[in-house]
């Protein structure tokens, strides 16, 4: 397999506000309510210091951003890892940047001995699950056929 043409690398505490920014404007362009870079900077600064997450960023600026967390799962041997977020800014989209930044989680996952890897992505939002369906995702449960569905419920505020 070739070299990827993007430098992705992993992101440290200190690329927090990079990190930040990225998923601002990314929940910004879909009108997802944001608390604002500078207080979303604190979340990834404290997220990257422990083994649970990484992050990948693709490009220096970073132009694109992959924040993965890994969980420990009864239903598997190994961890479960979910890909949090994949963004790249929307002027440099189509040009194999997301490609870069989608194969190295799916690399690092066989590694480390991850079982699946997991994303959420919004129906209506065909482009992305489109991309997601090129690299190998899918809403059908491999065992029973059924769509599967990811379900949740905000607790308090």
């Amino acid at each position: 397999m070739a070299a990827d043409p993007f430098s992705v690398r992993t992101a440290g505490p200190g690329d927090a506000p990079v990190i930040a920014r990225l998923l601002h404007d990314f929940n910004t362009e879909f009108a997802t309510p944001t608390p604002g870079a500078e207080v979303l900077a604190a979340r990834p600064a404290r997220l990257l210091a422990a083994p649970l997450t990484t992050a990948l960023l693709v490009r220096h600026p970073a132009v694109g951003v992959a924040p993965v967390t890994r969980r420990p799962n009864v239903r598997y041997d190994g961890p479960v890892a979910l890909l949090d977020e994949l963004h790249v800014v929307p002027h440099l989209r189509g040009r194999g940047i997301g490609g870069s930044l989608m194969r190295r989680p799916l690399a690092d996952a066989v590694e480390e001995g991850v079982s699946p890897v997991e994303i959420n992505v919004d129906e209506g939002d065909t482009d992305a699950r489109r991309f997601h369906a090129r690299h190998g995702f899918t809403d059908i449960e491999p065992d029973s056929g059924d769509r599967a569905l990811y379900l949740h419920r905000e607790i308090g505020d």
